[in-house]
């Protein structure tokens, strides 16, 4: 079910003034939490957009890709947040929708959910920023808020800052715990620990930490993760901050790469089932593990391809890529030469060669990602972002095309290019595969004026497009970096700048 406003009356809605949208907070608010949601409100378009293109998949599942172990801090794999779990595997065992009379649903939120988990009932955990930055609990059958929490150091004027369309801090990422509890980190220093409510109708601090006597006064929090021993680690975005928390004391360490703009972490990181902690500045990716104090020690690092650029679509001037780990010793990003690499390395200490292969992916000044590699086996997905701008995509502008698929060669000693789909064109999305399906389901913006938005699902062994369902067109179906979430139910879950939308088959 859509809901149809004109163009001046979303762009009104996109301009208003704080303080009115602080009140359209409130509203949205209160119709979320009531029984039957409130939609996202499209533009209308004509017969020019279509609803489906392509033919529904038969599940052609994959086999012989070794399972990712289960971290122990973690919620499931699959459920502890947009990347899926320890690994930043983006992959997941259970299936997505096959394309059968697709279903759309949405409820209007006014807010950006860009990072999203599951709790153990199947229940949407959603770190939302906005009218209203809150940490949600969502029914994903009805789409209805259940409950919510304000995100410390968060305010609706924030959408309205200089630069607040890159910034990567304060309840960006978060994560499920193996106790079905969020933790966030948040804009002012502090990492907090939120518990549902007995009733599920909202979320309790249950322990807040204070790291701003560690923290310098420019230093937010990027984003936090536990180690495979139960130590959170977290990083800021300036001066290559790395720290750990030992959340038993309290105890808080810290080290930094080095100030100036050579030494910034963008995007989140990934922790393997050894101690080992992998993260990518705008110049290298190190791999860290905890001294004998608990404090934060570089096992190696490698300084990666750079043209130099700050590539539209990127953060920054370096790796848009969160790291990917690998079974059999591997750990994979792209690069930022011209034209991107996909770069993989061996994770091993004492690695006579510490770099496998740099393949070069998509065209020469058109390739650039802001999103993390998809990782199944010894095949790496990655996702072209280049030319995404969030003005110019809410007018309907398209990025660069581009998909690919990287494989490790199987002695370990190199990598090919196993294909290209250069005609679908992903903006901005954290997209996902399906083991069971064998399908990669993306989120792309067609050229049309009304600027549609569709589900797209991929062929993960040709990178074919397989079928295509609209979400829904104007501005208020823009994702800006949000990641697709496959749920326990099956269907398909996506934040975008006016709430959170549904896909799931027909019966």
């Amino acid at each position: 079910m859509r809901q149809l406003v004109s163009l001046p009356a979303m762009w009104c809605f996109l301009r208003s003034r704080v303080i009115r949208l602080s009140l359209l907070a409130a509203a949205l608010a209160a119709s979320a939490t009531s029984a039957q949601a409130v939609p996202v409100p499209e533009i209308p378009h004509g017969s020019e957009v279509p609803e489906f293109v392509g033919a529904p998949a038969t599940a052609n599942p994959i086999t012989g890709i070794p399972p990712i172990p289960q971290h122990p801090y973690l919620a499931p794999n699959g459920d502890s947040g947009v990347h899926n779990d320890g690994w930043m595997s983006d992959t997941y065992t259970r299936p997505g929708p096959l394309g059968h009379t697709p279903q759309t649903n949405s409820v209007l939120l006014g807010n950006l959910c860009i990072s999203a988990a599951f709790d153990r009932a199947g229940r949407i955990v959603a770190s939302c920023l906005g009218l209203d930055p809150s940490l949600y609990l969502i029914d994903p059958a009805t789409m209805t808020v259940l409950g919510k929490h304000p995100l410390e150091g968060r305010s609706a004027s924030d959408v309205l800052q200089p630069g607040a369309a890159l910034d990567t801090g304060g309840g960006v990422y978060f994560y499920l715990d193996n106790e079905d509890r969020a933790v966030v980190g948040t804009n002012t220093g502090h990492i907090q620990v939120f518990a549902q409510t007995a009733a599920a109708d909202g979320f309790v601090l249950e322990r807040d930490y204070d790291l701003s006597g560690v923290l310098r006064p420019e230093e937010a929090l990027n984003s936090a993760l536990p180690d495979s021993n139960g130590r959170i680690w977290f990083v800021g975005e300036t001066n290559g901050l790395v720290g750990t928390l030992d959340p038993d004391t309290g105890a808080v360490q810290a080290t930094r790469l080095g100030e100036g703009a050579e030494n910034e972490i963008a995007n989140s990181f990934a922790v393997g089932a050894d101690g080992d902690v992998y993260i990518a500045t705008n110049r290298q990716l190190v791999r860290f593990d905890a001294g004998p104090e608990g404090e934060p020690q570089i096992t190696w690092q490698a300084t990666y391809a750079n043209s130099g650029q700050h590539k539209p679509g990127q953060i920054n001037d370096g790796t848009g890529t969160t790291p990917t780990i690998l079974p059999n010793g591997y750990v994979a990003i792209t690069d930022n030469a011209d034209p991107m690499n996909v770069v993989v390395y061996r994770t091993a200490p004492d690695a006579a060669e510490r770099q496998v292969c740099s393949v070069p992916v998509f065209e020469p000044g058109r390739s650039g990602t802001e999103n993390s590699l998809i990782g199944a086996g010894r095949s790496i997905i990655v996702e072209n972002n280049y030319g995404y701008v969030p003005r110019d995509a809410l007018l309907g502008a398209p990025s660069a095309p581009g998909f690919a698929r990287v494989d490790i060669d199987d002695d370990g000693n190199g990598c090919h290019l196993v294909w290209t789909n250069s005609v679908e064109g992903a903006p901005s999305v954290v997209s996902k595969l399906s083991l069971a399906t064998g399908l990669i389901y993306t989120y792309t913006k067609g050229t049309q004026i009304s600027g549609p938005w569709y589900w797209t699902a991929l062929d993960y062994r040709t990178g074919e497009t397989v079928w295509k369902q609209l979400a829904g067109t104007g501005p208020a179906f823009g994702n800006h970096y949000t990641g697709i979430v496959l749920g326990p139910d099956g269907a398909a879950y996506l934040g975008t700048t006016g709430g959170l939308l549904s896909l799931r088959d027909g019966s």
